[in-house]
């Protein structure tokens, strides 16, 4: 068998460009959560804002998340359910959704109106529930499957499907980074505000593509991102002399 080295050398440094290529994104994010400092909620002004604080709800504007029931802001779920295909099996999502409120951010200074729409959300799984054979789902993810008439058990002698149920959530107090736009609040009558803060509200801006809520600090999404970054570049440049020594063989 005889091994085209060029051929594979030449495919081996494109994909060591697109690895290159790839890094620009997250590091274009981390030198804009470094460029943009902090504000203080009182001292918010309009435009590309980055804050952080605890999690008000607005009113009795509050969810509750579909599998454990906590009070929330915002929820997203995910089912998945292990199916077979000949000897192969893989994982399928049968059902997925997520719902939200506006909300306010908290901190010692004030709080603001947050309209989490079209937000990038970058917050872990708060709860993952499996079922299996002889292992029934929890009770509240029974009732959510009966209510949306999901079957966790199979048609043949009623055993136990296997799935996995994913359950996000953004709860009252949570601690919450976000960098968003700050705009006029279209829920406040002009000149009404008794404070200026309250005639804003952190959205995603129409001239700005970036709208990013976080349970992480500042401090731990730069970190994660440097190392992303660095990552990326690393093994981009180790491929691209790999694949430039195999294409002069």
């Amino acid at each position: 068998m005889i091994v085209d080295f060029s051929t594979s050398g030449f495919i081996i440094i494109i994909i060591g460009i697109v690895l290159l290529i790839l890094a620009l994104i997250p590091f274009k994010r981390k030198r804009l959560i470094e460029n943009v400092p902090t504000s203080k909620i009182r001292s918010i002004a309009m435009g590309l804002v980055e804050i952080y604080g605890e999690v008000v709800p607005e009113g009795g504007n509050i969810l509750k998340s579909p599998f454990s029931q906590n009070d929330c802001v915002y929820y997203k779920y995910r089912i998945d359910e292990l199916r077979q295909s000949g000897k192969n099996s893989h994982w399928v999502t049968i059902k997925k959704g997520l719902d939200y409120r506006n909300f306010y951010l908290k901190d010692e200074t004030g709080m603001v109106l947050v309209d989490p729409h079209d937000a990038n959300i970058d917050i872990p799984a708060d709860n993952v529930f499996n079922s299996s054979l002889g292992k029934d789902p929890p009770y509240e993810v029974k009732q959510f499957l009966n209510n949306e008439n999901i079957d966790f058990e199979g048609r043949l002698f009623g055993i136990n499907k296997t799935m996995r149920f994913y359950e996000h959530f953004i709860g009252l107090k949570d601690k919450l980074y976000i960098m968003g736009t700050a705009a006029d609040n279209p829920f406040v009558r002009e000149a009404s505000a008794v404070k200026g803060v309250e005639d804003i509200i952190i959205k995603k801006g129409e001239n700005e593509k970036i709208f990013y809520i976080s349970d992480k600090s500042e401090n731990v999404l730069l970190k994660r991102l440097r190392i992303i970054v660095t990552s990326l570049f690393v093994f981009g440049i180790l491929l691209i002399i790999f694949g430039i020594i195999l294409f002069i063989l």
